[in-house]
């Protein structure tokens, strides 16, 4: 069943996540905003925002979901050896404007992007309330891959990456999950699959199993990490 937010305000109650279509698989409600405030209750409902110029806000919750547990984090022999070099610099927060305008790029082959306008407000927004962060990858100076989330208690988010070198944004995938390991993060949510991240660890679960660690591990008190763990 679809559902119309009529966008009035934006404390207007999401519906059940298991009442979402299943073709196409997640699809749960159409309309609404990008407020600060009916994006957070989205994410803490297991709900995110995903369509593009064409469409109407579109708020998804698949099942299965997507997701990485960090201690299940995969490097590569030739990735690992690639980190153990450190030809990079990782920093978080740094660039968080920079970052999304990259992933919002259309990719080589692709017509568009999802990384309307409108979400890059709604992100700047929540970047600037202490609810999304970036991680960015520089080599001499130059941006040239990174990603940027949400995270909400012990859950990190991930929405989008970019690179414009090779392995750039696996290398930011890597250092991000790492330090939020060490920092007590319980859960890295990836929404859909992905080959990308499936090589990085990341695997499908139940939206009902998803839904009810989020519920649990939202309520946390853990602080995104300040300093990136590589190696």
């Amino acid at each position: 069943m679809l559902f119309l937010l009529d966008g009035t305000s934006p404390e207007e109650p999401f519906p059940d996540p298991e009442l979402a279509e299943t073709d196409p698989d997640g699809l749960l409600a159409v309309g609404g905003d990008l407020s600060c405030e009916r994006v957070i209750q989205a994410y803490r409902q297991g709900i995110f925002p995903w369509y593009d110029d064409t469409q109407p806000i579109l708020w998804w919750s698949p099942d299965p979901r997507m997701v990485l547990f960090p201690e299940e984090l995969h490097v590569s022999r030739s990735l690992g050896k690639l980190l153990r070099k450190n030809p990079f610099r990782i920093t978080f927060d740094q660039a968080f404007g920079e970052v999304i305008r990259a992933c919002a790029a259309p990719r080589r082959g692709e017509p568009g992007t999802w990384i309307t306008s409108e979400i890059v407000l709604a992100w700047e927004m929540l970047h600037a309330q202490g609810m999304a962060h970036s991680v960015e990858v520089w080599r001499e100076g130059e941006l040239v891959g990174g990603l940027y989330g949400a995270v909400l208690g012990a859950v990190f988010f991930g929405e989008s990456m970019f690179s414009r070198e090779s392995n750039a944004s696996k290398v930011a995938f890597v250092c991000l999950t790492r330090s939020l390991y060490q920092s007590g993060f319980k859960l890295v949510d990836c929404q859909i699959y992905t080959q990308h991240l499936a090589s990085l660890g990341a695997r499908l679960i139940p939206r009902k199993q998803f839904l009810s660690m989020l519920k649990d591990w939202q309520k946390e008190s853990v602080g995104f990490p300040r300093e990136t763990l590589c190696v």
